[in-house]
Formats: C-alpha cells, structure tokens, sequence
C-alpha cells in the first residue's frame, strides 16, 4: 500500500468504529490539498480518513472539553479528520464528528475549529444524523448545509452550472432541507451552550460563520433571488445575529483563547500544508525567509516531496533544534529518512519518538516499518514485537497490518501472516480477499485458540458483507 509519507495512511471508506490509547483510532488515508468551497451532499462511503498522531492529538484536546460539556461519553465521541479540501463538517451516524481538511486549511485560529467542532456535536447529541432513503450511504449533515452548496443547489440557478433538477428532485431536495433548517438551529443552540459550559469564548465561532457569511456574498447569492429551495435553510446572517445575542451575553465572551492551543493548532496547520500543497504554494506561503515552527513543519515536507533530502534534513534538524525530545519532530525526521532510502539511519529518531510518545500506535508503525525496510534479520523479532503492540492498541490500521503480515511471513509463519492479510484486507473492503485468507489462516492455526477464532469472526463478517453464505 504505497504511501508519500507512511505515518499518513489510506483507506477508500470511513471506519466502521474509532478509538486508540490517545482517544481513537481510525483506517488510514493519505491527505488531500487545500480549500475549495463547495457544499455538495456527497456520499459518506467515497470519502477518506486522514491519519497523523499529532494532528489525533490536537482534535482530542480540542474536543474534549466540549464533549464532556455535551454530556456524551469521552471514550464513545470521536473526532476524525476527513480527506476532502471542501470546507466543511459532518455527522453521519454513530458518536463521530468528521472535519474535513479544507475547514483546517480555511480557519485562523484553533478556537474557530472548535466552534465548529461544538456546532457538530449537538447534531450527534440531538441524533440528527439522516440517511437517504434512495442511497445506501450516509447522507452528511454539514455545518454548511445553509450555504448555496447542497448538490441540488443549482436548482433553478444555471449561473451556477450544475444543472437544473427535474422537478420531483427539487421537491425531494426540499423536503429533505426543510428537515435539516430545524436540526441546524438546534445543534447552534447546543454547541453555543457547549462552548459555554467548556468556558471557551463564542468569540471563534463567529469568526468561523463570518467567513461563511463571505464566501455566500462572493458567490453572489443573495437574498432576493433566493429559490423555494433555499428559503429551507436559514440564512447565514441570521444565525450569525442569533449566536452573537447569546455568545455576547455569556460569561465566558471576554475569555482569552488558550495560546498553547493555538500554538499547536499553527503547527497542524502547516504541516497539513506543506503535505497537501504543491512545494510551490508551500513556499509561497512559508518562504525560506521565515524561520518559525510552522515555516519549518511545511518546508520539511515540501523538500520531501521534491527529493531534496538536505533541505528536508535541515530544516527537520532546525526543529530538534528547538526541541529535541519532540516525538513529532523524530517522526518527521525519520520518515524523510526512511522515505529517501535510508531506513538504518531512520531507526534511531524513531525509535526515539515511539518511546517519548508512550507508543504511539502510528509513530510504532513507522518504527517497524523502517525495521522491516532494512532487510537485516537482526531487526525482525523487535519489529514483530513493536508491530504486534501497535495493532493491539489500534486495530483498525491497515498499514501497521500490512507490515505485520510481512514480518510473519519473513518469520515462516504462513497462518498468521494470511490473518493479518486478511485484517488489513477486511479494514481496506476487500471483503472477497479477506474471506480468502481468513479461511487459509483457520486451517493453519490451532483449532480454538485466539487467533483461529480472530480468523472466524472475519471469515463471518467477510460472508455478511458480500451478501451470501460462500462454502469453503
């Protein structure tokens, strides 16, 4: 499963279920680029999850505050970062909030993301996620949902260029909007009382609809040449004026927004950046002549990217520089490393921030992959070892899967190798694959022990979900 950068995996679907030591776990996906508005209702199923320790890290501090506000369970509530440069936020069923990666790129501030963040669990608290009836996936519910940005938006509108909906689709797309308007005010209220009850400022929250309130103006729809279809939403301006009479009058309105927050939202946001953004644009934004923490995150990775592995190096080093006992920032450098083809001299720093991360499930990952990547025998029983712990607290990793099947088959040890195929397999929807080798893995473990039952239950659900009782 090819990979630009390993700690970022890929995955095709959402994950079933979430959570790790740290708060969740996801399947993995790599990172797509930058903000581009659109609002269109697109399947859950065609979207990807993104994966990167320090940024799970960064939602689980950000969230957690608002959820115990919520009222809801911390180790039942997950926060997932979404592959889509569309800025927006979803529900779509079950206790989890998804951002995508272009409402990280668009917002200023961590404050703002946590506006958002506490808007969206109101909808998970309220149980408003909607599934349409004439589609198999989820439908989302999204923060942006009033905006002129549904699929159907262009309904009655040719300016916008996406056709025009016959008009028992515009009638269904009302209705199903009509729904949304009320669940929309109710999650405002909620997150509002939320983010009060956290003692955070309202203060990012309307900064955050105010920059929607912007694009609706640069888009050029205004009121008076609103459709039927989008007098079922309520207006941007309008909810800006409700949560300002009642963000105003709390308490907590005054309150500074916590810095060291903000400092590691930067971070995030950089070094999303100069993953996701061509090295161009990355240099465009963080030129060399800037020498911050952020700056440095994203040039790593530009440099990266363009097989500069000096620059790459350098600028690595620049930040163990400033802190050199900093997990991510061994991560960082032992991925450009081992991503250049060094993976002996990648060890040392990862192996270095696996223990300063407290085993970091994702950070162990790469550490035995770099084990793994150097060929040498004399690595392979610390890297069954490293790997076997990583999918034990995170199961739900395809790639540390993957690496496992590997070094058991180097091991000799064909049945758990084909187990471990078919878990990354059952984790990626490769359901015809993973009945396969769950089946192989049961006839070649011991009748009853652990394993041989692991392999049952992917044997059983790779049936259930390809839609028929296959015989061995």
């Amino acid at each position: 499963m090819p990979n630009l950068l390993p700690n970022l995996h890929r995955s095709t679907t959402l994950p079933r279920r979430p959570a790790l030591s740290g708060g969740w776990k996801r399947a993995g996906a790599a990172l797509a680029v930058l903000c581009a508005f659109a609002g269109s209702a697109v399947p859950v199923a065609a979207q990807t999850v993104l994966r990167d320790a320090e940024t799970e890290a960064f939602l689980h501090d950000l969230s957690a505050p608002l959820i115990k506000a919520s009222g809801l369970d911390p180790n039942n509530v997950d926060v997932v970062l979404v592959n889509d440069p569309e800025v927006n936020a979803f529900v779509a069923g079950g206790q989890v909030v998804y951002v995508n990666s272009g409402l990280v790129n668009m917002a200023d501030s961590a404050a703002e993301v946590q506006g958002v963040i506490a808007h969206e669990l109101g909808h998970v608290a309220g149980g408003h996620a909607i599934y349409n009836p004439g589609a198999s996936d989820a439908t989302r519910i999204s923060i942006l949902s009033l905006l002129l940005g549904a699929a159907a938006a262009a309904a009655g509108s040719p300016a916008a260029g996406m056709g025009v909906f016959a008009a028992g689709q515009q009638a269904a797309a009302g209705t199903f909007l009509s729904y949304t308007r009320s669940q929309e005010a109710s999650a405002d209220a909620a997150g509002a009382s939320y983010l009060s009850k956290a003692g955070i400022s309202g203060r990012g929250s309307l900064a955050f609809f105010n920059k929607l309130l912007n694009m609706e103006y640069r888009y050029g729809y205004s009121q008076k040449d609103q459709s039927s279809f989008w007098s079922t939403h309520p207006l941007t301006a309008d909810r800006i004026q409700t949560l300002s009479d009642t963000y105003e009058h709390d308490p907590a309105w005054t309150k500074p927004d916590d810095p060291a927050m903000q400092t590691r939202f930067l971070r995030i946001k950089a070094k999303l950046f100069g993953y996701l953004a061509t090295p161009a644009d990355t240099l465009k934004v963080y030129p060399e002549t800037d020498n911050s923490i952020p700056a440095l995150y994203a040039r790593a990775y530009a440099y990266h990217k363009e097989s500069l592995l000096d620059r790459a190096l350098a600028d690595a080093d620049a930040l163990l520089t400033t802190d050199p006992k900093d997990p991510y920032f061994l991560e960082l450098k032992g991925q450009i490393l081992l991503e250049a083809g060094h993976p002996a001299e990648a060890i040392d720093p990862l192996r270095q921030a696996t223990q300063l991360s407290n085993n970091q499930p994702l950070i162990a990952t790469l550490f035995g992959h770099a084990m793994l990547s150097t060929e040498d025998p004399a690595h392979y029983a610390e890297a069954q070892q490293v790997l076997k712990d990583a999918v034990a607290r995170d199961r739900e990793n395809p790639f540390a899967w993957y690496q496992l099947g590997v070094i058991y088959a180097r091991n000799g040890d064909i049945p758990r190798a084909r187990l471990a195929s078919a878990e990354q397999q059952s984790l990626t929807g490769e359901m015809g694959e993973a009945l396969i080798n769950a089946q192989a893995a049961e006839a070649g473990l011991p009748t009853g022990s652990p394993d041989w039952l692991h392999a049952q239950d992917i044997e059983f659900q790779a049936r259930a979900e390809l839609g028929g009782d296959r015989k061995k």
